[in-house]
């Protein structure tokens, strides 16, 4: 790879770690339009940050540096800064270098090994993409839509604009290892902010839209943010209100929408760009140069619903080599041959969003589109449908949503075109299992497959805008089997993902040729999965090993070494197991309910087979640690604000449609919570029954249930910013319904008393 004159001239030889061998057992497998500068006509925006520094955590001091280069980084009315690297990193020879570390300006060993993919050479970040920009320079690399104008940036302008981005954050006193926050939704800023932070010698912190000022205030403090991104007057709001408890905060940039007030130190984005754009490259080129792949470059913070979050230290190596594995595995098309196309819309603050739409993408050259900031609430589709994109990643509730919407559409069609429908999806699905059983390119394709493809499938993709997309994902959180088998039956197959921040991402992806329904496929090049302390069939704590594995939790000694075992394996917290180098996942230690009896039980089988059993349940939450009995909390499908992404009291079509089917007349939630509605209390329980008799004892069967009044969302805390259900939070929300459960006798499951207990 060729280096250019901002790259380090002299890399430190990377240490080899050899995974120790596993005692128990171990499983292995192993032409663009050009474009102007972001900023030519874009609309003011501010940025900030800052944070105080944690009790007894030494602080970073700067070294007085280049005369003549602290200069040109001065004027008047900015911060003086440094563009050395910090003479406090007291980095200890390669041999007594370990494979973790809790400080900012840490180092670690790489997990080299002599052969394949995991002896790649490392890379910085700069490194990676400036061997981009030498191989698709006139591509275009991101693309956007402000009002009905189409905008975009070619690779060379995108790198120029982040080197001019990170001369600007040095510019207004970005410290080496502080952070830089990023809050808001998916743009070209924010991916010039983060790359920009990196190139400059800081940490890139994304922070989540959904949070409080209080939430901004433990990440900015945490990571010692010196500058604040935000994306709007709302966003802004939030850091303003704790702007005067982070001392280290030294300005904040808004990068959409004209500013509201002038305040100083608050800049817009074409303001913020300025302030670098004529500064020599000298000082900048200095930093970069002196960046290691094994240093800390970016800062991605845990939902925090166990407690408070925890600051996951990815380093350059972290990023650009599981760019580099994912990209091989999934095998995207290099920009040369045919340049790959993603939708950028998931949050950036989570990793797999960051690797997906950043990392893997510029890898291969690829285009990535920033959809519109109501992409969840409803205009997602219209942009898929504009975009064509060639991979697509899906949260599990994007892909339900879609689900209900082709089923709500579909109830309306008429009975012809229901009964063509069922058959090719039935044609569907039954085609697809069967390449799924079989080798691929053994399996034989029925003539009725062809017929149903051109009749169906090919209108149905085209509908969604997945007509040119050949990987549609899904991972972040689990995803029910009858939502794979609906997508399977309409010849799209969905592509389970697993992985974990501390994993830089992805540890196994399914993909063509190595697919089974329910499996997150098989672990990216270079990783290795043990499982730890198997049972009798076989299910064990799934760990880690592989350079994707993250450095260590920042300031958090002991939950690092909770994370990291001794010999290095990434623990987990997921039960998984094996089958013919498939990885499937069956629980998750911190989620298992272990009843009163001593039952241990993972709660998302039984909930996944609640909602297959009662298509009318949105979400559903088992409860019964430490219980004598299990209880479950239920929602009903609902439509939602498409403005606040709120539920509505309304019921979708589709469950206005189930409840006639069932012979209710309810339209609401009102109508159904609480067992108002008796014909719909009794056809819940009745599912619930069917799945009590699976149960494999009498500690796994559901003795008591309730209908809420409305459904989980983000904005009501139920849910994360990835839709995941965050189980302690709903625990305390809804303390005194779960009481009341234990409070009376179990629910009557017989018809003559098909009310639950007030």
């Amino acid at each position: 790879m060729q280096l250019t004159a901002c790259e380090p001239s002299a890399m430190s030889e990377p240490v080899v770690v050899e995974p120790p061998k596993a005692g128990g057992t171990l499983e292995s497998c192993g032409a663009g339009d050009s474009s102007a500068s972001l900023d030519d006509g874009i609309v003011d925006t501010p940025n900030e940050s800052s944070e105080e520094e944690s009790t007894g955590e030494k602080e970073e001091e700067v070294a007085a540096g280049d005369a003549a280069a602290a200069t040109a980084l001065q004027s008047s009315d900015t911060p003086q800064v440094n563009a050395q690297r910090p003479d406090s990193l007291s980095v200890p020879p390669s041999s007594e270098l370990r494979l973790w570390t809790t400080q900012r300006d840490g180092e670690v060993k790489l997990r080299i090994e002599d052969s394949g993919v995991a002896a790649e050479e490392p890379l910085t970040v700069n490194q990676m993409f400036a061997a981009a920009v030498d191989r698709f320079s006139d591509f275009t690399a991101l693309k956007w839509k402000e009002g009905e104008q189409q905008k975009s940036l070619t690779y060379k302008h995108y790198y120029q604009d982040c080197r001019t981005a990170a001369k600007s954050f040095l510019k207004l006193g970005l410290e080496r290892f502080h952070g830089v926050g990023i809050l808001g939704f998916n743009s070209a800023e924010w991916f010039i902010a983060d790359i920009g932070a990196i190139l400059a010698g800081g940490l890139a912190v994304g922070i989540y839209t959904t949070n409080s000022p209080e939430a901004c205030h433990y990440v900015a403090e945490n990571s010692k943010a010196n500058i604040i991104v935000v994306e709007n007057h709302k966003q802004l709001q939030k850091i303003l209100q704790i702007e005067d408890k982070l001392p280290h905060l030294k300005a904040i940039i808004q990068y959409k929408d004209a500013l509201k007030e002038k305040r100083p130190n608050l800049y817009s984005w074409a303001e913020f760009m300025e302030l670098g754009r004529d500064v020599p490259d000298g000082p900048l080129d200095a930093i970069i140069s002196s960046q290691k792949p094994n240093q800390c470059c970016t800062l991605i913070y845990t939902s925090g619903t166990t407690g408070q979050p925890k600051g996951v230290m990815l380093s350059h190596d972290n990023i650009t080599w599981t760019a580099h594995s994912t990209g091989l595995h999934v095998q995207l098309t290099d920009a040369t041959e045919a340049q790959e196309k993603v939708v950028s819309y998931l949050p950036l603050s989570h990793v797999a969003a960051q690797m997906v739409d950043i990392w893997v993408t510029m890898k291969a050259g690829g285009l990535t589109y920033f959809a519109q900031p109501d992409a969840l609430k409803g205009s997602l589709v219209n942009t898929l449908k504009e975009v064509h994109p060639t991979a697509f990643m899906g949260v599990p509730r994007v892909w339900e949503k879609m689900q209900e919407k082709m089923k709500s559409v579909g109830a309306k069609s008429s009975t012809v075109q229901r009964k063509v429908a069922a058959w090719a999806k039935d044609v569907g699905l039954q085609t697809n299992l069967t390449k799924m059983n079989q080798n691929v390119a053994a399996a034989r394709t029925p003539f009725s497959y062809q017929v149903a493809k051109k009749l169906v499938f090919k209108k149905v993709r085209k509908a969604l805008g997945l007509d040119r997309c050949t990987r549609c994902y899904t991972g972040a959180a689990p995803i029910t089997k009858d939502t794979l088998e609906f997508f399977l039956s309409l010849d799209i197959p969905l592509y389970e993902l697993y992985g974990m921040s501390e994993s830089t991402g992805p540890h196994t992806i399914s993909k063509p040729e190595a697919f089974k329904l329910t499996s997150c496929g098989k672990e990216i090049p270079g990783c290795k999965t043990k499982l730890h302390s198997p049972d009798e069939e076989g299910n064990g704590e799934i760990c880690f090993w592989g350079r994707h594995v993250f450095m260590g939790y920042l300031n958090m000694l002991d939950k690092t070494q909770e994370a990291i075992d001794e010999n290095g394996w990434l623990h987990s917290g997921d039960l998984g197991k094996h089958d013919n180098g498939f990885l499937f996942i069956t629980g998750r230690i911190k989620e298992m309910i272990i009843t009163a009896g001593g039952e241990n039980i993972p709660p998302i089988p039984i909930e996944d087979a609640v909602k297959e059993a009662v298509p009318l349940i949105s979400n559903a939450m088992l409860i019964g640690d430490k219980k004598k009995f299990l209880t479950m909390l239920l929602t009903i499908k609902c439509q939602v604000n498409a403005e606040t992404g709120d539920p509505e009291d309304e019921l979708t079509p589709e469950a206005v449609e189930l409840c006639r089917n069932l012979g209710s007349n309810a339209t609401r939630v009102s109508n159904i919570a609480g067992g108002r509605d008796r014909t719909i209390h009794a056809a819940i329980q009745e599912g619930i029954n069917r799945v009590n008799e699976k149960a494999t004892s009498n500690a796994q069967r559901i003795q008591k249930w309730i209908v809420l009044e409305r459904d989980f969302s983000v904005g009501g805390g139920e849910l994360g910013p990835t839709m995941k259900l965050k189980r302690p939070v709903v625990l305390k929300m809804y303390r005194e319904q779960i009481d009341n459960f234990y409070k009376e006798t179990p629910t009557p499951t017989t018809q003559e008393n098909p009310l639950p207990p007030h």
